[in-house]
């Protein structure tokens, strides 16, 4: 399969610069590969893994601020995730995915890259939430959004950044999930654009930053309220 890959258009050396080039070829080598043989690309994607995958993923990047810990929900075959550990070697990336034959092939990736920033974690998210945090997630043709906040927003912390690669249904998705949006305590939730002049179309992603969820405010706010009754008492 991998002789079916097409040259890389120009655009890719920019996005890939470095030391991400050799690794961005060895892994679109890989994604035609053992990728297509194990299942986790159709054969029919291979003519487009540069622009439709490796590039579309890549541009993710100028939306994730620097050093920060990002999970990839469902991350599959590596994309978004392991496609951002590639150009954004500051950031600690968590490929989070709960199917074995995937993060075998997930972890034979990283090794076969040398990737030193990235952990894969075998698990659904709702299984890791309460027992890690990080600053970023997200996620690319993995669910809706409605069912995608559930899953992100216990993984982030306050303030932390939800991006979901989404495409043209992405105004949809934002409008359909207004109520679940206000219901979980998000600061902002917004249409981003990302990859100008290097992808066509550029990539749409959703933005929404994490607030603290209503439960815990309520809770934080009683605990102030102990708090300052207790202070009041030992003065009194």
């Amino acid at each position: 399969m991998s002789e079916q890959i097409p040259e890389p258009p120009e655009v890719a050396r920019e996005v890939f610069s470095g030391d991400a080039w050799s690794r961005a070829e060895e892994f679109a080598r890989i994604l035609a590969g053992p990728g297509v043989v194990r299942g986790l690309l159709g054969p029919r994607e291979v003519p487009r893994i540069w622009d439709r995958h490796l590039l579309n993923c890549a541009v993710v990047a100028e939306a994730v601020p620097a050093d920060v810990r990002l999970v990839d929900i469902g991350s599959g075959a590596g994309l978004p995730g392991l496609v951002l550990a590639i150009v954004r070697p500051d950031i600690q990336v968590t490929l989070l995915e709960p199917l074995l034959r995937r993060t075998t092939f997930l972890q034979e990736s990283v090794d076969a890259l040398g990737l030193g920033n990235v952990e894969v974690l075998r698990g659904r998210a709702e299984e890791v939430a309460g027992r890690r945090e990080f600053d970023v997630a997200c996620a690319r043709a993995v669910a809706p959004l409605d069912r995608l906040l559930k899953w992100a927003l216990p993984l982030l912390r306050e303030g932390g950044e939800l991006l979901a690669l989404k495409g043209e249904r992405a105004a949809g998705e934002l409008a359909d999930a207004e109520a679940q949006l206000r219901a979980s305590g998000v600061q902002t939730a917004e249409l981003v654009s990302v990859g100008h002049g290097k992808v066509e179309p550029p990539a749409t992603l959703i933005r929404v930053v994490a607030g603290r969820p209503p439960g815990k405010a309520r809770q934080a706010a009683r605990g102030k309220d102990r708090a300052s009754r207790a202070k009041r008492t030992r003065h009194q």
